[in-house]
């Protein structure tokens, strides 16, 4: 399964790349450009469709399970956790890269008109990368308890 996700991302990326150098060839390089990068984006979307789909079909998919002696409720709940601290920490993660994409943009340009405005916008900038870092404590307070 996770081969095939592999491929599919190296078979995209690689006709990315021959695309691309055809591209440049063309008489017209910059809306060629443009257009190869266009499709490219959208490849690559559906590479990653494909990629989240399969991990949610494996996710739903029934897992063996084998009976261990003494083996109670703790040791189910154990599984559950670590898959929590994945998901709080994954998510903490993107949140956190969509905030520090958006702050940084506007505190570039902010900077760009007012240079004096830095401080301020290095704050800004800042209390979105703590977001990913709360993420990590709250994924350790759910492994240790």
């Amino acid at each position: 399964m996770y081969a095939l996700m592999i491929f599919l991302l190296t078979a995209t990326t690689a006709a990315a790349v021959a695309v691309l150098l055809k591209a440049c060839r063309s008489r017209r390089p910059k809306r060629a450009l443009r257009t190869v990068i266009g499709g490219l984006l959208s490849l690559n979307g559906v590479a990653v469709l494909v990629c989240i789909g399969l991990v949610a079909l494996s996710l739903s998919s029934p897992m063996v399970v084998r009976a261990d002696e003494g083996a109670g409720e703790a040791s189910a709940g154990q599984d559950n956790s670590a898959m929590a601290a994945a998901i709080a920490t994954g998510v903490a993660c993107i949140g956190a890269g969509i905030a520090v994409a958006i702050s940084g943009a506007a505190a570039i340009g902010g900077i760009t008109e007012k240079p004096e405005i830095f401080g301020r916008a290095l704050i800004f900038v800042g209390l979105a990368e703590g977001i990913a870092i709360y993420g990590l404590i709250i994924s350790f307070m759910i492994l240790n308890r």
